[in-house]
């Protein structure tokens, strides 16, 4: 359910939720016309396999810590523990730490960012489909007919969100990591 834009001083959150609306109406329109598409709650097999860490302007940093401050502390104790242990992680794939892994859904889904909107249903086209499950079905032919969005074109809205830095350097510069604590 698309919300009421929200202004602010710099246009910033006004402009985040223009964006939220226009992918909104891009996954509506491709689940409409396919009742099977795979991203919905519980297909978290992106969020079990970032590629990197995830990478979030200020304007979505914004709108991630009003999701973050309506956690109930342990929710929140438990998101700061998996931030922690991902600052510190070399290997990849990485696992996003605002997954709840029981759920397989996202503990701040009214507030994620911009990358997990469209994830599935927008293509980069330089390189191209990111789910594994989706490029199947598209390389049998069952999505031909999808008007994918365009990633490249969300990406030049975003750059104008305020500076980009990697969740774990928000939670830094914000204060909000663990440092180290079980």
């Amino acid at each position: 359910m698309p919300t009421q834009p929200r202004t602010s001083a710099d246009g910033e959150t006004g402009s985040l939720d223009r964006l939220h609306a226009d992918i909104e109406a891009r996954v509506l329109a491709i689940r409409d016309g396919h009742p099977d598409w795979l991203c919905r709650r519980g297909c978290d097999g992106c969020c079990r396999r970032l590629a990197e860490i995830p990478r979030l302007t200020a304007a979505e940093w914004d709108r991630l810590r009003e999701g973050l401050a309506a956690l109930p502390p342990d929710r929140l104790r438990e998101i700061r523990r998996d931030v922690a242990a991902l600052a510190g992680q070399r290997s990849r794939p990485v696992v996003c730490p605002l997954l709840d892994r029981s759920a397989g859904a996202c503990r701040v889904y009214a507030h994620r960012p911009v990358a997990c909107r469209t994830y599935g249903f927008y293509v980069q086209r330089d390189l191209g489909l990111y789910c594994k499950d989706i490029e199947a079905r598209v390389a049998e032919g069952a999505l031909a007919e999808v008007v994918w969005g365009n990633q490249d074109a969300v990406d030049r809205r975003l750059d104008a969100l305020g500076g980009i830095r990697e969740l774990t350097d928000w939670f830094a510069l914000e204060g909000l990591a663990e440092h180290g604590k079980g």
